[in-house]
């Protein structure tokens, strides 16, 4: 998978003077660059730890960066597109639903698997993933910054294509069964799990993962 969306760097615009006006150095905001974008992303890291996913601003972000908001905008696009730059989260759930969710139902499950033992199976991916793992199991407020994030950005998103009862549920039901694989497989390392090859595992969960979407 690629670097999370929107995590490029923060560069002036073409003919931005680097906040300079008439040889008077602008006050209040920051111009473009790698400190700017470093003073972004520690804004935002700042500002979710303290509000949470949902109630962090885009607004107070970019006040505490002393960057005009549609700086974050124009570089990130989008609070969620933040989020995964300042925590460096190595994938896109919009991109995940898109992908793996909204495709024909009666091969989800196949799919589900296909990409989930694909994404862990990339040692970049799978480093970056592991360390997010651990530092949730160690820290409550980043465990509520994931949950907040994935319950908003993933969670609601496939739970909305899911014409069956407790869709949310459903939902959170698989996440377990993906998390629970990531950590026997690859934290704790139980076998035979964690050498089988992820051609044999595929389908076996495939399975489990298809009847808590359709059955």
């Amino acid at each position: 998978m690629c670097p999370p969306a929107g995590a490029e760097s923060v560069r002036p615009r073409a003919g931005d003077n680097g906040g300079m006006s008439g040889g008077t150095k602008a006050r209040g905001r920051r111009p473009g660059g790698e400190d700017t974008r470093g003073a972004v992303l520690a804004a935002a890291r700042t500002e979710f730890a303290a509000r949470g996913y949902q109630k962090a601003s885009m607004r107070a972000i970019a006040r505490a960066a002393g960057v005009d908001a549609a700086l974050l905008h124009h570089y990130f696009g989008s609070k969620d597109r933040l989020f995964m730059a300042a925590l460096e989260f190595p994938l896109d759930p919009r991109t995940v639903v898109e992908s793996v969710f909204a495709g024909d139902p009666a091969t989800v499950g196949e799919r589900v698997a296909g990409f989930v033992l694909g994404l862990w199976e990339q040692p970049p991916v799978r480093e970056r993933l592991l360390a997010l793992v651990r530092t949730a199991a160690a820290s409550e407020e980043v465990a509520a910054l994931m949950r907040d994030f994935m319950v908003t950005e993933l969670v609601a998103r496939v739970a909305g294509l899911l014409d069956l009862p407790d869709p949310e549920l459903r939902v959170e039901l698989v996440m377990s069964q993906v998390v629970g694989l990531a950590v026997a497989r690859y934290v704790i390392a139980v076998e035979p799990l964690a050498s089988a090859p992820p051609e044999a595992l595929a389908p076996l969960l495939g399975r489990t993962v298809q009847g808590y979407l359709t059955g």
